[in-house]
């Protein structure tokens, strides 16, 4: 009988002798972190990006990664109203649509700035920032540096796309930001100091889950070696019966 147990409801909670919903031993290697997250921009819409050839412009590879990110975060909310009914002192609610808010902060570095790198989809599809009456370039398309919230290229909308993995490079989700529009661009510095950021804040449509490929961050080959090492899984050959739990079922109440 395994020595440590995991409590999945009131009638197998025991404090000192179980962990809560899942196996905990295994946590440092099973996370996310941030070291393993990649943030990419391509087209506005998942549907442009997943069903498409992987090593064509119009699949994966039209995802551009961003680099030296050192913040990124969003987050969705709904309107809810409350309301009751005479003659009831119970509540309900009615709800709208989710609005989704985004932000960024980049290192302000040699290459491209990070207006550039966000409209990286448009450049690479040929468009001519000439061809606007406010050009956001001081140049042509080859300049790193965008700028200009006025010029009509900000109202091309793009895509942010995010995959999370553990540190044995198993996937553990992914999202998509559909339709992003920025809605702000700001640079600060200070005398001193030992860098210069870039932040970007915007909107978009909806997030949806993204799954760029099955076979992409499928976990190191010796996963389950290390999960028997650490007692995860039986392994008769290695001379130890493990405990015998695993991470299936993690959504049921009841004892593995």
């Amino acid at each position: 009988m395994a020595t440590l147990g995991i409590t999945k409801g009131l009638n197998n909670w025991f404090s000192q002798k179980n962990s809560v919903e899942r196996f905990t031993d295994n946590a440092a290697y099973s996370s996310a972190h941030p070291d393993d997250t990649l943030v990419l921009a391509g087209p506005p819409r998942k549907c442009s990006v997943v069903g498409a050839n992987a090593d064509s412009t119009v699949g994966w590879n039209s995802l551009l990664a961003i680099g030296m990110l050192q913040g990124f975060q969003f987050a969705s909310q709904r309107p809810l109203q409350p309301l009751q009914a005479i003659g009831s002192g119970r509540s309900y609610f009615v709800s709208g649509k989710s609005q989704t808010t985004w932000s960024m902060g980049r290192l302000f570095c040699n290459g491209r700035n990070l207006l550039r790198a966000l409209y990286h989809n448009a450049v690479a599809g040929g468009v001519s920032m000439q061809s606007f009456d406010d050009s956001p370039v001081a140049n042509d398309s080859t300049d790193m540096y965008y700028i200009n919230l006025d010029s009509e290229l900000f109202y091309v909308p793009f895509g942010i796309a995010s995959v999370f993995k553990d540190k044995t490079g198993g996937r553990i989700g992914g999202v998509f930001l559909e339709l992003c529009m920025i809605q702000s661009y700001g640079v600060g510095f200070n005398a001193g100091q030992a860098m210069i950021m870039e932040n970007v804040n915007g909107m978009c449509d909806r997030v949806l889950p993204f799954s760029p490929a099955s076979t992409l961050g499928s976990g190191i080959t010796n996963r389950e070696t290390i999960n028997t090492v650490v007692g995860f899984l039986a392994n008769e050959t290695m001379g130890t019966s493990g405990t015998g739990l695993t991470d299936s079922n993690l959504g049921s109440s009841t004892q593995e």
